[in-house]
């Protein structure tokens, strides 16, 4: 056994929420190399079956009793549900990891910037949103942002896509039923694939990692026409678009690094993720 394998076995990884899309991509990548646990809301035989899974409600139960159950070295957030009982999770968080000196890895979003429309953001820039969604991720950041550093890092994702992503699956059914699919015109954004993201965690994790990730691609597209480039990809059909105008002019919802620059081979282009939903 190798001395890095050896390394990996010391962590004991937590991912709350790790039966959603994300956390559950993030489980399997993490799963062979750590002794990973996970957090599932909504009982399934593969779940239950699993010991390395927790039924866990955030509305219902206290995150403590899972904490305890695995004494995780890390702890990772892809949590969903109602944002007031998430907030007071993740305080209970807040206190475990200033009692253990576990680290922490919150997923939050592009939309605590999206108050700002004029210019992409980076890690340093002040958040600020007018969305309760934008709201929720920056009062969680916030509460993190008082925590020693060099055991937090906040992960601000794009658009994530994929072939089992929920986004496309609602193109595929759209598609299928002959539905209008929505478009925004004046939407420049930058996105991801859940495979690039989950091994730029595993990176952020092998390396000891800390501080704000925007793990977004490095070039920027309009929504409309990203969104027609995967219809294509995904039908020959003639798809009715319908486009939405919010505004007369452009506006950024994009995450770019400044600081936290992440080496080139888990870096992500628009390209690379068309590339991938067309295999």
């Amino acid at each position: 056994m190798t001395k890095k394998h050896l390394d990996s076995q010391k962590h004991r990884i937590l991912i709350l929420g790790a039966s959603g899309y994300i956390g559950n991509a993030i489980y399997k990548e993490l799963g062979p190399y750590f002794r990973t646990y996970g957090t599932y809301r909504i009982p399934k035989k593969e779940f239950e079956n699993n010991k390395q899974f927790f039924q866990y409600n955030v509305e219902e139960d206290d995150v403590y009793d899972i904490l305890e159950a695995c004494q995780p070295t890390i702890i990772i957030s892809a949590l969903r549900g109602n944002f007031n009982a998430q907030v007071i999770a993740h305080q209970h968080i807040a206190d475990y990891i200033v009692d253990t000196g576990c680290k922490f890895i919150f997923l939050s979003s592009a939309n605590v910037f999206d108050a700002y429309s004029q210019y992409p953001s980076y890690e340093l820039d002040k958040t600020l949103s007018h969305s309760v969604y934008g709201h929720f991720k920056i009062k969680i950041e916030n509460l993190l942002l008082r925590l020693p550093k060099k055991q937090i890092a906040i992960i601000r994702l794009p658009m994530v896509f994929g072939n089992g992503s929920p986004r496309i699956q609602e193109l595929k059914e759209a598609i299928i039923a002959d539905e209008t699919v929505e478009v925004f015109p004046n939407l420049i954004m930058n996105v991801t694939l859940d495979k690039k993201l989950t091994q730029q965690i595993h990176y952020i994790i092998n390396r000891n990692k800390f501080g704000v990730f925007h793990l977004g691609s490095t070039d920027l597209v309009h929504h409309d026409e990203f969104i027609k480039s995967i219809i294509d990809i995904l039908s020959d059909k003639k798809v009715v678009i319908k486009q939405v105008f919010t505004t007369n002019e452009d506006r950024y919802l994009a995450v770019l690094p400044k600081f936290n620059k992440l080496p080139k081979h888990l870096q992500i282009t628009s390209e690379m993720v068309l590339e991938e939903l067309s295999k």
